[in-house]
């Protein structure tokens, strides 16, 4: 056993008992609790900080955090949670926001998780910045993403081959889909039409009906998917960490079009539909990599590299896509790019281990 995996046995076994204790005495409905409102009614980043266990508000009129929205304000114990990934949604002309906590930190690699392992989903007023809900799942999530529509929430467990879909206003479960070993980041395509589930044990994609829930077919990817990410081009983009490859699935065939070597773990795929541009963060020496899109070709070719941070991890776009923001998991950063020429205009502090971010408009 590596000395990697028995530290986040330890840790998980601690925040497993840890858990137990307190869920035993708290409620899960956050909506009595005591959180003071915020009024976030501007166009802001949210900024997911798995060891401090917030979420940092990046206002985008002048780049600066705005406000810090506390994921314990229930009590419990900040190390008990490592807030992941994070989603935005309109439900019922409310913005609300999606995190999943594994319950483990994933900063150095997505290897390593256990089954029996316990995860949440916390629902958050996006412009309130109050919890509406705390909910307990049966495995270690992810992410946990909206549908297309807004009325459901998808959440991965990773040590139990499936996916459970939860009704968005009732928190209950609406079905279980089985997937392969391991599934990590669920995502859906652009159009809304498929979902996707990166199964990083058995290094395969499952693509699911939405609506239906339905699995479609399953497709073979590289070594160890951590996330099919979503392209505005009719293709999905497959960050294989351990494979150190980028899988392009086109949308309407289900089959991938083009494998891009890296030669280095991806953090995350982000694809800027404006600029024609593929990004992959690599947290290992801080930087992104950029790919340009060839029509001669059909395909994706390297255009460059640029420094972010220590952790480079996920990237957001704004709506114009000229302005990126990556997040820097060691550097308790989140890095500001101006994407026509690819500089950095600033360096935001924020929460330890910063890992998901969302914009909201």
């Amino acid at each position: 056993m590596s000395k990697q995996l028995s530290t986040l046995l330890l840790t998980a076994v601690f925040v497993t008992a840890t858990a137990t204790l307190v869920s035993s005495c708290r409620k899960h409905d956050m909506s009595s609790m005591n959180n003071m409102e915020k009024n976030i009614n501007y166009p802001a980043a949210y900024v997911v900080n798995g060891e401090s266990n917030t979420v940092s508000v990046i206002r985008l009129s002048d780049n600066t955090v705005a406000e810090t929205i506390d994921l314990m304000s229930n009590g419990m114990s900040g190390m008990a949670m490592w807030p992941h990934h994070i989603y935005h949604s309109v439900n019922a002309n409310t913005h609300q926001l999606a995190v999943a906590m594994p319950g483990m930190d994933l900063s150095a690699g997505h290897t390593g998780s256990m089954a029996g392992m316990k995860g949440k989903v916390m629902v958050i007023d996006a412009v309130k910045g109050t919890t509406i809900k705390d909910l307990d799942v049966p495995g270690m999530n992810h992410n946990a993403v909206y549908s297309p529509d807004g009325s459901e929430i998808w959440t991965s467990q990773m040590g139990d081959k499936k996916v459970l879909v939860l009704d968005a206003a009732t928190y209950a479960v609406k079905n279980t889909i089985t997937v392969g070993m391991e599934p990590a980041e669920v995502t859906f395509s652009a159009d809304g039409s498929k979902a996707y589930v990166a199964n990083g044990g058995d290094d395969n994609v499952t693509v699911i009906n939405p609506a239906t829930k339905a699995v479609i077919t399953t497709i073979a990817v590289g070594d160890n998917p951590v996330a099919a990410w979503v392209g505005n081009d009719g293709k999905m983009y497959v960050d294989n960490e351990d494979g150190k490859t980028v899988s392009v699935i086109d949308v309407s065939t289900n089959t991938v079009v083009q494998t891009i070597n890296l030669g280095f773990m991806p953090g995350s795929v982000a694809h800027n539909s404006q600029k024609r541009e593929l990004w992959v963060t690599d947290p290992e020496n801080g930087k992104v990599h950029y790919w340009t899109w060839d029509a001669t070709a059909n395909a994706w070719m390297h255009g460059g590299a640029f420094n972010a941070a220590d952790g480079a991890h996920a990237t957001a776009f704004t709506n114009d896509g000229n302005t990126a923001y990556v997040t820097n998991q060691l550097a308790q950063s989140v890095s500001v790019f101006n994407v026509t020429n690819h500089t950095k205009t600033k360096d935001i502090p924020v929460g330890k281990k910063p890992n998901g971010i969302v914009l909201k408009y």
